[in-house]
């Protein structure tokens, strides 16, 4: 069965062309956010296996969002580079940091990997 995921960013272009690249190598992307109210929504409304937060969404902090909604399963993601926020994503509860250019289906699942099993 598909991972399933929901996609927060303030950049339209960003959700889209990552819906397209995540979809492609097989995972389920079940909605996608511009900020924090969409993303609870759609949490809600979807439960996904996984939620990928970016650092900044516009007027809002992707890292609070993050923190919120922890311990669900979150991935924060970032244009910055890592050691920029890496220490700053490890206080939310978050898997891990995954840098946009470098986020795949395979390095989501490898960081899902480091959940417990239930």
């Amino acid at each position: 069965m598909a991972v399933r995921c929901v996609i927060v960013d303030d950049s339209e272009r960003f959700r889209a062309s990552a819906r397209r690249l995540l979809t492609t190598q097989g995972m389920a992307v079940v909605a996608d956010a511009a900020d924090s109210r969409q993303a609870l929504r759609a949490i809600d409304e979807h439960d996904p296996d996984v939620v990928l937060v970016d650092v900044g969404l516009g007027a809002e902090s992707g890292l609070d969002l993050a923190a919120q909604i922890a311990p669900r399963p979150v991935i924060v993601v970032s244009s910055l580079a890592p050691d920029d926020v890496e220490e700053l994503v490890g206080r939310t509860g978050a898997l891990g940091f995954v840098s946009k250019s470098q986020l795949s289906a395979l390095t989501i699942t490898s960081l899902l990997r480091r959940l417990p099993e239930t």
